[in-house]
Formats: C-alpha cells, sequence, structure tokens
C-alpha cells in the first residue's frame, strides 16, 4: 500500500466513516438498543426485516455477541452512501463486503476488551479531532447531521463509533508496541518524494440538478431530464447575467453535500468525473461554464481559484506520515496477534456463509501480512 494512498485516505474522513462499523456487546445489547433507536427507512427497513425474521447471533466468543442487526446497521451505511452516490454494489461482491464487515465487528470488540483507560482517553481525542473535521468540511452542524441522518446515523452514534474506533486502534497499537520516530517519518519523506506531490488543483462553486430518482437512484424519464435540462439553462442565463452565484446555489442547488457551503469543492486533476474535470480546469477566474452533463444530472461550474501542483512540505505532511506508517506497521502484525486473541476467546462464526468467506479473508490476511516488506 502506498503512504501517499493512506495519507489520502486519512485525510478523507468523510468517506472512512462508511467503514466505521461498531457491534454491541451483549450485555449491553439492550440498553444500547433502547437508547440509540434510529429514524429513518433504513432503519424502519431493518426494524421490519428484525420482526420477520428474528435477530439471531451471527458471531460470539467470549464477552460479546455480535448480532445480525449490528451487521445489518453497519451494510445499511455501506449501502446508503452507495446510493447516494449513485452507485450500486454487485451482489456478488455483497457477501465479501460483509463478511468484512462482521470481521471489523469481531476485531473491535476483542480489541475494547484489552483497551485500558489510556487508550479509552486516546480514542475520545481522537474521535474529537474527526468530528472537528468532518463539521468543518461539511459546513454546518445542521448539514453534517442531515448527511448522516441520510445514512441511518446520528450524531450520537457517530461519535460512538468514532470513539470506539480510536479506542481500539490505540490498544492494538500499544499491545503491538508499534512506534514511529521523527528520524523513520523524515527518511520516509526524502525516499519517496513522488509520494508527496500535490497534483494541480482547482476551487469551484457548483450548482446541480439531479437526473436519478432521489429514493431509487433510477434514471429519470426522458420528459423529466428536459424539463431539467431547461431549468439548469434557465439558472445558467441568470448567472451569467450577474446573479449572485451563492445565492443561486441556495436557491436551486440539489447537491446536499456542498449547498451549505455554497456548492464549494476543492477538486484535483483525475480525482472528478471527466466531464467535470474538463470543464473547471479549463476555466479562467470566476468565470462561469456551460451546462455540464454527466451521468447523474446537469452541473453549473464556477472557477473560484487555480492551485499549482507542489510537493508537500514536510511539515504538512508529518503528523498524518507518521500516523500511515503505525497503520502499515500495524497491518503487518495484527493478523497474528488477533489470531491469537480470537483463539482465546473461542471466536465462532454462526452463519455458515458469513464462516467460509470468513475464513478466506483470515488465510489471505495471514498470507499477506508474512509477504508484505517492512515499510513498502
Amino acid at each position: 500500500m502506498k503512504i501517499k494512498a493512506e495519507i489520502i485516505f486519512l485525510m478523507a474522513l468523510g468517506a472512512l466513516l462508511l467503514a466505521l462499523p461498531v457491534a454491541r456487546a451483549a450485555k449491553a445489547n439492550a440498553s444500547t438498543n433502547a437508547a440509540s433507536a434510529d429514524t429513518g427507512t433504513n432503519v424502519n427497513l431493518n426494524a421490519t426485516m428484525t420482526a420477520l425474521f428474528g435477530n439471531p447471533v451471527v458471531a460470539r466468543g467470549k464477552g460479546f455477541e455480535i448480532k445480525q442487526s449490528d451487521l445489518d446497521e453497519v451494510m445499511t451505511g455501506i449501502k446508503s452512501a452507495a446510493a447516494m452516490r449513485n452507485q450500486a454494489i454487485p451482489p456478488a461482491q455483497m457477501k465479501l463486503i460483509e463478511a468484512q464487515m462482521l470481521d471489523r465487528l469481531i476485531q473491535v470488540q476483542l480489541l475494547m476488551q484489552k483497551a485500558t483507560d489510556a487508550d479509552r482517553a486516546a480514542g475520545k481525542k481522537m474521535a474529537d479531532v474527526q468530528m472537528k473535521t468532518l463539521l468543518e468540511r461539511a459546513g454546518s452542524q445542521e448539514a453534517l447531521n442531515r448527511q448522516f441522518t441520510a445514512l441511518g446515523m446520528s450524531m450520537g452514534q457517530l461519535n460512538a463509533r468514532l470513539v470506539q474506533e480510536g479506542t481500539a486502534q490505540t490498544a492494538l497499537e500499544r499491545e503491538l508496541k508499534i512506534t514511529v520516530t521523527d528520524a523513520e517519518a523524515r527518511k520516509f519523506y526524502d525516499d519517496h518524494p513522488a509520494d508527496f506531490e500535490q497534483p494541480e488543483m482547482v476551487r469551484i462553486a457548483q450548482i446541480f440538478l439531479s437526473t436519478r430518482d432521489p429514493l431509487t437512484g433510477a434514471e429519470l424519464s426522458d420528459t423529466d431530464k428536459a424539463t431539467k435540462k431547461k431549468e439548469i439553462e434557465d439558472i445558467l442565463k441568470r448567472a451569467r447575467a450577474g446573479g449572485n452565484f451563492s445565492n443561486l446555489v441556495e436557491q436551486y442547488s440539489e447537491d446536499s453535500v456542498s449547498k451549505d457551503k455554497g456548492g464549494v469543492y476543492t477538486v484535483a486533476r483525475g480525482q472528478a468525473p471527466p466531464e467535470i474535470e474538463a470543464a473547471a480546469f479549463s476555466l479562467n477566474t470566476n468565470q462561469i461554464s456551460d451546462a455540464v452533463t454527466t451521468t447523474v444530472g446537469y452541473h453549473i461550474i464556477k472557477l473560484l481559484e487555480k492551485i499549482p501542483a507542489k510537493k508537500l512540505d514536510y511539515a504538512t505532511v508529518a503528523d498524518d506520515l507518521k500516523r500511515a506508517l503505525i497503520q502499515q506497521k500495524a497491518a503487518k502484525l495484527a493478523p497474528p496477534y488477533m489470531a491469537t486473541l480470537r483463539k482465546e476467546t473461542g471466536v465462532e462464526i454462526l452463519d455458515p456463509d458469513l464462516n467460509a468467506v470468513e475464513q478466506q479473508i483470515q488465510s489471505e490476511a495471514a498470507t499477506n501480512a508474512l509477504a508484505a516488506p517492512d515499510g513498502k
């Protein structure tokens, strides 16, 4: 795994949260369920499925159980996030993803049993930093609430997930005695200059009208698309006639992620749909694009700033680099350690299909850990 990719992974926390599962210990299931009842279509669907088919234990070990509802909660978030991006998870991959999430739920529970008070304090500190980052990116508390409500998650649940993940990661690093010195981080930085090149970027604002059904993700009819096309062209005329772009975003844009921030995004080359990238990088500052058509809708792009390519200073990346190197070491050392914990606590996967996939995941993880060179 490239360190550059790991740093981007750490910085792109909004996407990372889609894979931050949390499981409830068996003795706390009843009280937690009562205290953190969700609202929304996805959660109601989960409740309906539980009522119809029960809530069996899918995995257990000494001191904890993971129920089907715990796994469903995680998968609902993943499916909802994919739908929000107008993506679909292929059915052939669904069972693999489900098994991977169950594996993570088990890991968290095992590590929480090892956690000290210091680990929990560190986990809370990490969660506070991550929540602050999310809030800054969302633009407002209301926008952040809306984004995670769409994933069937309350702010209380989100914070609990972050604290638990941070605590588990801290406990793992302490148990494995993993550290990274300033000298190690600086050496990696000096030896891998290409990994710290920031590509050319643009800061843009966009007005977006979707051509997808907001509930199903299906394409609108040709008639409805034509209506949207006329609407975006009318908005474009107003923008080019001197209309306040931020006001037009607030009034018309259907992009829930950026709307409360004036439609603003920072986009690097190679990270946006080709139609958006072609328009954004061809504009001059404060210039407004023609209506841009993508597979999900119509966009009007205004260029706010061009940011030249550059190499990131060591001071800028040092903290994230150390964190990435620590996680890299942990990824190599964790499989045999977690295998020992699973054996000691008698972990069982009770669902036959998930058990088969889980055994494959564990085997591949152990093989990869043995084959991976240090620091690569």
